[in-house]
């Protein structure tokens, strides 16, 4: 086994000699040149802004190429255990302005680009969002990329390459309409295709058991085409690779199922196989069972191992042939993360693999496969547990149905003898749900095909071991731990609010960047008069900036001088949209009541996306439009209070609107939120939360003490009391007249004057069916708010505390921080996130 790196060891691994410099503004201009001349066969004359971005991505991405050779030559040579991170979502965002900063080249590529009469920020503005993700599963995937390759670890991401990413959000008339988003329509300039590595993958079929072992036999071909995207750490000459499979069509695909008369039909049928990488379901916490979701995990997982066992077996760079051939050390060389259940597979066709092919005793394949394996959970929401019907997977994938049977046998024969006669517990932790449509509980496979199990906050946590999980933690308590989400400070402070970093390097540093622990130093400059007029001043100079862009956008005067209220997530029920809407209409209605009374001024901004087929996401969306073309229209409000819902949110958009908000809105029903890390993102750029005791809020309200927080509402076990005594929103509506008012307003048709009934089923729905108790929140929501609004009106106590959640939560990665010698070896969860993730794997080799 290799020896693990130290730290200064691991910060500058990569030898680089030969490679060319960083830095050389006269090189980035030549290389630009040569480009735009070679590469895109244009001229200044002819060229348009994009082929202008197209010359500096690939000017950049020349300075990555040397580096990430470099860096998959030196696992070769020292042969670490690999991570394996499997996602059916990677939300990047963009790339460019990211590999500037994580290389140093940003001020080069400034001055550069200066000098060529070219403005870098409108060179970044063209390149399109790589929207491979719904919200927080896929953006915590793209940040565990940056953060490992910054650690330094030896990590890949396998996912799918869709040709069509997460919708464009477009309102019309206050409504969402999707548009395809067409991402690569003019090309990729980061990605590399790699034909030489294409792969099977095998669908359909029959079983056939033979005396020398099983054979799957008449299946359907689809070939997976990898493409690969470097991933760079932060200046550490560490470069990964993000590896996306697309489907393509083997040449023979159903030619031979027709006459030759039909050629032209058969060409067009290939369609079939290649719709497998077309588009990304845009379902956030929502199980939709379509077969062609199926068939997406199953393509992401078989192509993925294959890949694994390949790189498992050859060790010298560049080599394909097979230098290991015993299994027995795979779980010490590899370890695979399952991003939720959506890779689930990886279980049964790891075991596939090892059984019908490498020809491994079952028992010696389960050990293995268990302990290669490890699961994040990413959700308590019913409804976002994956649960296949039998007869899908029996005509898609035969093998792995017969070996989820297998597996399921001998885990119930095992609980049965722990548990005698105890048959409602066998039928609980079964992989197979009996009933009229018998379904395969994938989170049961994870758990079980698993040696760890996470989840993503500590409440979450514990909620996954009492509640979703509670048999099986019970079993094997040792399994299940917590890993409290976290974010790389790279793309969330130093390369969307610049501003603020400058001035926290200023005082301490730069070193924050890879420990955010170091953030804690800034506590001894709390009362630095300087230092809070700096913070105040950056904030300030992003609202200005910000709010040019949104007066731009959406046509409505902006006072940049107003509190900016900011609640940014997928649009969900759980997520209370509804709350923050209840609290403005009450704000509106207590303007037109006393108009001549000092109101805190608010610039409230709600965005995100709902799922297309999510009618309540979709009326909450049109509500939220509602109320601002009431709101801002009106001439008694005037500027103190103005409604923006932000079109199209999306990573790119995140940069810009973060580093503005002066409060951050985390208002989810307690004990429905698994983590939010977009709450971490608003705290690291000087944004107070008001929130509930949910998710991650609970870590940093503990951290930075909950007095620098605006925590109301309920408690988990508050939730627990009230379901059992039964929520009844009609005690609320009766009891607090600013409520009704608001709630028969909406009803009424005040906010839809020529629309009245517009929004019965909003209203009904919080009247008589509301899951996430709005109503049992309202009175301590307002009460909070009146607190945000007092403090508010003092700028530098507001700054202060904003300074003290900072540095007294700093690790905006690792948060609950565990004692060196409990940590586990296995790749999940904030511990991951840089350096302080080193001690998470005490036994993996650099």
């Amino acid at each position: 086994m290799a020896k693990p790196l130290t730290d200064s060891e691991r910060q500058k691994q990569i030898s680089v000699r030969g490679i060319a410099g960083l830095g050389d503004v006269a090189e980035v201009r030549k290389s630009f040149n040569r480009h735009l001349h070679f590469t895109l066969v244009k001229d200044r004359n002819v060229a348009t802004p994009r082929d202008y971005f197209f010359a500096l991505a690939h000017t950049v991405r020349d300075h990555l190429v040397g580096r990430w050779i470099r860096t998959q030559q030196h696992y070769y040579e020292r042969d670490p255990k690999r991570i394996y991170y499997l996602s059916l979502e990677f939300y990047m965002g963009r790339t460019l302005q990211n590999t500037m900063v994580n290389l140093g080249l940003q001020t080069a590529c400034d001055e550069a680009t200066y000098q060529l009469g070219l403005d870098l920020e409108e060179l970044e503005e063209i390149e399109e969002d790589a929207g491979l993700g719904n919200g927080g599963l896929g953006r915590l995937a793209a940040c565990f990329l940056d953060s490992m390759a910054t650690l330094g670890l030896a990590a890949y991401g396998y996912g799918i390459r869709y040709e069509f990413g997460i919708f464009n959000q477009k309102i019309v008339n206050g409504w969402q309409v999707e548009e395809a988003d067409d991402w690569l329509r003019y090309g990729n300039p980061w990605e590399k295709a790699r034909p030489e590595y294409m792969l099977p993958v095998h669908f359909y079929g029959r079983v056939e058991h033979t005396p020398n072992g099983v054979l799957w036999l008449d299946t359907q071909v689809v070939l997976a085409m990898p493409y690969d995207t470097p991933v760079p750490g932060y200046k550490n000459n560490t470069v990964n690779t993000m590896r996306l499979w697309s489907a393509k069509a083997p040449n023979d695909f159903k030619l031979k199922d027709f006459n030759v008369g039909d050629y032209i039909e058969a060409v067009l049928d290939r369609n079939l196989a290649e719709n497998i990488s077309r588009v990304l379901y845009p379902n956030d916490n929502f199980f939709e069972g379509k077969e062609l979701r199926l068939k997406q995990e199953y393509f992401v997982v078989a192509a993925t191992l294959q890949d694994i066992i390949r790189r498992f077996k050859s060790s010298k760079f560049g080599c394909r042939d097979p230098v290991r051939t015993c299994f027995e050390t795979f779980p010490d060389k590899v370890a695979i993360q399952l991003n939720d259940t959506h890779p689930a597979l990886s279980i049964p066709e790891l075991m596939r693999i090892l059984v019908d092919v490498e020809k491994v005793d079952w028992d010696k394949a389960w050990e293995i496969t268990k302990k290669t394996c490890a699961y994040t959970n990413h959700t308590v929401l019913p409804e976002a547990l994956e649960r296949w019907p039998v007869s899908m997977f029996e005509k898609l994938l035969p093998r792995h149905l017969e070996i989820i049977y297998a597996i399921n046998q001998r885990h119930l024969d095992h609980v049965a003898a722990l548990f005698p006669g105890d048959v409602d517990r066998l039928r609980r932790m079964s992989v197979i749900e009996e009933g009229d449509c018998k379904r395969i509980n994938m989170a049961h496979l994870c758990v079980i095909g698993s040696h760890a199990v996470n989840g993503v906050a500590r409440i979450h946590s514990e909620i996954v071991k009492q509640s979703v999980f509670k048999d099986f933690y019970e079993l094997e308590p040792e399994k299940f731990q917590n890993k409290t989400n976290g974010i790389t400070p790279r793309r969330w402070l130093l390369l969307c609010n610049p501003g603020l970093a400058e001035i926290i390097v200023e005082r301490i540093g730069e070193g924050f960047l890879t420990d955010l622990s170091q953030l804690k130093k800034l506590l001894s400059l709390v009362d630095d008069e300087a230092f809070i007029r700096d913070v105040a001043k950056v904030k300030q100079e992003n609202k200005l900036k910000f709010s040019a862009q949104l007066e731009k956008e959406y046509k409505v005067k902006i006072n940049p001088a107003s509190m900016f209220d900011v609640h940014v997530k997928r649009i969900h029920e759980y997520k209370r949209q509804l709350l923050n809407c209840l609290h403005i209409i009450t704000l509106y209605n207590r303007i037109k009541k006393d108009p001549t009374k000092t109101f805190v001024p608010r610039t409230v901004m709600i965005g995100g996306k709902a799922a297309p087929g999510y009618h309540m996401a979709k009326m909450i969306i049109k509500l939220v439009t509602s109320i601002g073309d009431v709101v801002n229209h009106d001439p008694v409000v005037g500027d103190r209070l103005r409604v923006i819902f932000l079109e199209n949110y999306r990573v790119s958009l995140a940069e810009k609107v973060i580093p503005a908000a002066d409060l951050s809105q985390q208002i989810s029903t307690a004990g429905t939120e698994a983590s939010g890390t977009g709450n971490m993102k608003f705290m690291l750029n000087g944004a107070l939360t008001i929130g509930t005791m949910d998710g991650a809020n609970v870590e940093m309200a503990e951290e930075a003490g909950e007095e620098n927080l605006f925590i109301f509402g309920m408690r988990v076990e508050d939730v627990e009391a009230l379901d059992q005594k039964g929520y009844n929103a009609r005690e609320f509506y009766e009891r607090l007249p600013e409520l009704r008012q608001a709630v028969d307003q909406i009803s009424s048709g005040f906010f839809s004057p020529k629309d009245p009934d517009c929004f019965k089923d909003v209203v009904n729905m919080l009247m008589y069916h509301d899951r996430f108790k709005v109503f049992a929140d309202y009175e301590a929501y307002i009460q909070c708010q009146a607190q945000v609004d007092h403090l508010y009106r003092n700028p530098k106590d507001w700054t202060k505390k904003t300074e003290q959640r900072s540095a007294l939560d700093p690790d905006v990665g690792p948060i609950g921080h565990q004692a060196p010698g409990k940590m586990q070896t296995h790749v999940t969860g904030s511990r991951l996130h840089d350096t302080v993730g080193r001690a998470c794997f005490p036994t993996l080799p650099a």
